[in-house]
């Protein structure tokens, strides 16, 4: 069997079975295809039926407490596929691209992430969007060059077990960078590969921004202590703090991030280390892509004067990367040679490369790592 759909689901019975029909329009092959469901003890579980409309075969698991991310380990262990394509109840595959990805995966890539979609502002109702228009919309903010996003990835199942599966002790945010940490320091890689497409409709059920602060900075502060070479761990985990404290401010949710700061004090000094190489580190923080992608484009055509524009995630290791080249940083964008894109997160840094495109066509645009171009004459979801 090539892959199983691991859906974990609490509460939120409608979306599940939104996503369990849109799996079903899509012409997948019950010999290749199976979903599991796992219910994170749902007040009021779901009814799946045994099948989808296209035959695939639908097995559900009860919990019988809430174990939030961790609920994707209990499907794996009874999962057949070699692939475990991880979902949430709202997201689901916009086509079946993902199956030619994970066909043409290499043996050393554990993960194949995909490119995930939100729903425009200025979209048609998702409902009724060709496959076309869903892929116009924003993309999912977070992850990076090898760090997947847990909504949209398909994950071979013998490294996932073989690595014991998601830390239980996340809860939810950042427990996928943590199994990525430990897929590089396996001798694995993590890839994107655009024929793999999720539409993450993000439904506002059961989100609480106060407690998604708390929990995104107590648990990547968790991921830098617990991976960081030595030299850096300090202020890897200050910039995580900082980082967050920002957010939380803007978001009008410093209550929660001060809770979540609360039980870091408790919780960071009994993370073990495990300490990635450097060189793992730099693959880990998305360093080596963007060297390897802004020396590419220097060497194509020296960069003279760049400007650093939309800033995002990890901006100051594609400021690095630039540095090492001796390129020259100015703060005008009017009076740059070039544009270079300042996030290794892959979804605003693709916003960010259309939208300058789009804007500024006589102007050279860089991003800071290498994302293949997307493929077509895909089956699409009905």
């Amino acid at each position: 069997m090539l892959a199983s759909f691991i859906i974990p689901t609490h509460n939120r019975p409608s979306e599940l079975l939104r996503t369990l029909a849109i799996l079903g329009s899509l012409p997948l092959s019950p010999e290749e295809f199976e979903v599991i469901v796992v219910d994170n003890a749902s007040t009021l579980p779901a009814i799946c039926d045994p099948e989808l409309t296209n035959g695939v075969r639908v097995r559900s698991q009860v919990m019988t407490k809430n174990i939030a991310a961790a609920a994707r380990n209990h499907g794996a262990l009874i999962a057949n596929g070699q692939w475990l394509i991880m979902l949430d109840d709202d997201s689901s595959p916009i086509d079946t691209g993902f199956i030619a990805a994970l066909k043409a995966a290499a043996p050393d890539v554990a993960a194949v992430a995909a490119e995930i979609f939100l729903p425009g502002p200025n979209m048609p109702n998702w409902r009724v969007a060709t496959p076309e228009q869903l892929r116009s919309g924003p993309r999912e903010a977070g992850g990076l060059p090898e760090v997947f996003i847990g909504c949209g990835v398909a994950i071979r199942r013998e490294v996932f077990q073989s690595l014991g599966g998601y830390d239980q002790t996340f809860d939810y945010y950042a427990e996928e960078y943590d199994l990525s940490a430990r897929m590089l320091a396996a001798g694995h890689r993590v890839v994107m590969d655009r024929r793999f497409c999720v539409l993450h409709r993000k439904v506002l059920g059961g989100r609480s921004m106060g407690r998604i602060l708390g929990r995104l900075v107590r648990n990547n502060a968790w991921v830098m202590r617990r991976y960081a070479p030595a030299p850096l761990v300090r202020g890897a985990v200050i910039h995580t703090i900082t980082r967050y404290a920002g957010i939380a401010r803007k978001e009008r949710a410093l209550p929660g991030f001060v809770l979540g700061a609360a039980g870091l004090a408790l919780s960071l000094p009994r993370q073990k280390r495990s300490p990635l190489p450097e060189a793992l580190w730099d693959r880990f923080t998305g360093l080596a892509a963007a060297r390897a992608a802004l020396g590419r484009a220097h060497a194509q055509s020296p960069l003279g004067r760049v400007a650093l524009v939309a800033p995002g995630k990890n901006a100051a290791e594609v400021a690095r990367a630039l540095h090492e080249l001796n390129v020259q940083i100015i703060g005008e964008p009017d009076q740059a040679d070039a544009l270079v894109v300042a996030t290794l997160s892959p979804g605003p840094m693709l916003d960010a490369m259309e939208r300058l495109q789009a804007k500024l066509p006589d102007r050279r645009v860089i991003t800071p790592w290498d994302v293949p171009a997307p493929t077509t004459g895909l089956v699409l979801a009905a």
